[in-house]
């Protein structure tokens, strides 16, 4: 079958549009420390947190990654980057950036995800392909759970958008755990 008969195939067997659940959100409320919950999770899978003032934000990574040459920032709260990229970037070409630092919307205190959008990143490609990621986020953004995520990102416009729970990690190999085997070995996360 080529393509066009594939694709009608299945706009012809296409089910019926189910509504979605309702869903008790009043079940989920809990009353806890947003901020202490996230920067908690966060360190659970892996990445570590550091609050600090707007003002620090550049000597505060200067301090966690010294030794860092190729950086992309694609953020104006940092003045760090020594490669610049735009979307028409080829991510192939970011294969040796050793930091990228970008700007994240909202934080979910339940299990340490951070929302990054297109226009955050770039390169779709640039949080994973990063040796080490920095994500800037406003500690005023964090949400209690992934209910409110979705409700807070759910008039985006509908193009790339990733949720990221601390580096990249695998325990599949010999159940062994893999800190950076598909994306960024180290994530920090700056709550200003």
């Amino acid at each position: 079958m080529g393509r066009e008969a594939i694709l009608n195939s299945i706009k012809k067997n296409k089910p019926e549009l189910l509504p979605l659940p309702e869903i008790n959100r009043e079940a989920f409320h809990e009353v806890i420390d947003l901020k202490d919950t996230f920067k908690n999770n966060i360190a659970l899978v892996g990445g570590q947190v550091v609050e600090i003032e707007k003002n620090s934000i550049d000597e505060e990574i200067k301090s966690k990654y010294p030794d860092k040459e190729h950086i992309v920032s694609v953020t104006k709260k940092s003045k760090l980057g020594t490669v610049m990229v735009d979307s028409s970037t080829d991510p192939h070409s970011l294969e040796h950036i050793d930091l990228a630092i970008l700007e994240a919307e909202l934080g979910v205190s339940e299990n340490g995800a951070i929302w990054v959008a297109a226009d955050n990143s770039v390169v779709k490609a640039l949080p994973f392909i990063t040796n080490d990621l920095v994500i800037i986020l406003d500690k005023n953004n964090i949400c209690l759970h992934m209910l409110e995520a979705y409700d807070k990102i759910e008039s985006r416009d509908r193009n790339f958008g990733v949720f990221i729970s601390g580096p990249s990690k695998t325990a599949d190999i010999e159940q062994c755990l893999v800190v950076g085997a598909h994306g960024a070995m180290s994530l920090t996360v700056i709550l200003v």
